[in-house]
């Protein structure tokens, strides 16, 4: 890997800017930009289909659910169901995929375990955003169009998931301040002050261990 790559992996919770964010540090530092883009690549690896691999997205017990899907929605190899395919296995597809586009460039990853999987690769910087549940609740009923009660459901729901499939994955926390070099609330600067933030720190970051971006 090129010393001058910087990986950036952004866990974030429901409605707190991290996409938005990603997308403003992709750009900041020319770096390509992954979230759900990796289910494609991770289908052209294996040869699994796309609405496949979706269904394993961040759901720790989306194997339970696998026996009920057509077999044109898993692959079109007929030969699949004589290998021994575990859920695991989905996530050594998507890390191995995960490892590929790190090794070629700069990338900004959003979720997918992706500080855990690239662990050991030089110029990585892990950032966490939350924000107020009350700032996330209002963004959420406006983007769904549904009530407080539901908002607050749902959102609850989507992390549990997250944290679910962080925490057996990676053997660390989701959102616990240990498990990432910053947690920063974009409810206090806003989502574009926050992105800037961010960028100076991870420069100071990649300063402050000898290296340059």
């Amino acid at each position: 890997m090129n010393n001058n790559h910087v990986i950036i992996n952004i866990g974030r919770q429901v409605c707190a800017g991290g996409l938005e964010i990603g997308r403003m540090l992709a750009d900041e530092f020319h770096a390509t930009y992954y979230d759900r883009e990796l289910l494609g690549l991770a289908a052209e690896e294996s040869g699994f289909s796309k609405e496949f691999l979706k269904q394993s997205d961040e759901k720790k017990g989306f194997w339970r659910s696998f026996l009920q899907l057509p077999i044109n929605h898993v692959t079109s190899n007929t030969s699949f169901y004589q290998n021994n395919f575990t859920q695991e296995s989905l996530f050594k597809i998507q890390s191995d995929v995960i490892r590929k586009v790190a090794s070629q460039g700069s990338c900004v990853f959003v979720g997918r375990c992706a500080d855990y999987v690239l662990r050991d690769f030089p110029n990585v910087v892990n950032v966490f955003v939350t924000a107020s549940m009350d700032d996330r609740v209002q963004l959420f009923m406006k983007e769904k169009n549904v009530s407080r009660e539901e908002a607050i459901r749902r959102i609850e729901q989507v992390e549990h998931r997250r944290a679910t499939y962080y925490n057996y994955y990676t053997g660390k926390k989701w959102g616990q301040a240990s498990s990432y070099d910053l947690c920063i609330d974009s409810s206090l600067l806003g989502i574009a002050e926050t992105g800037h933030f961010i960028a100076d720190f991870i420069r100071r970051r990649l300063a402050h261990t000898d290296l340059k971006q």
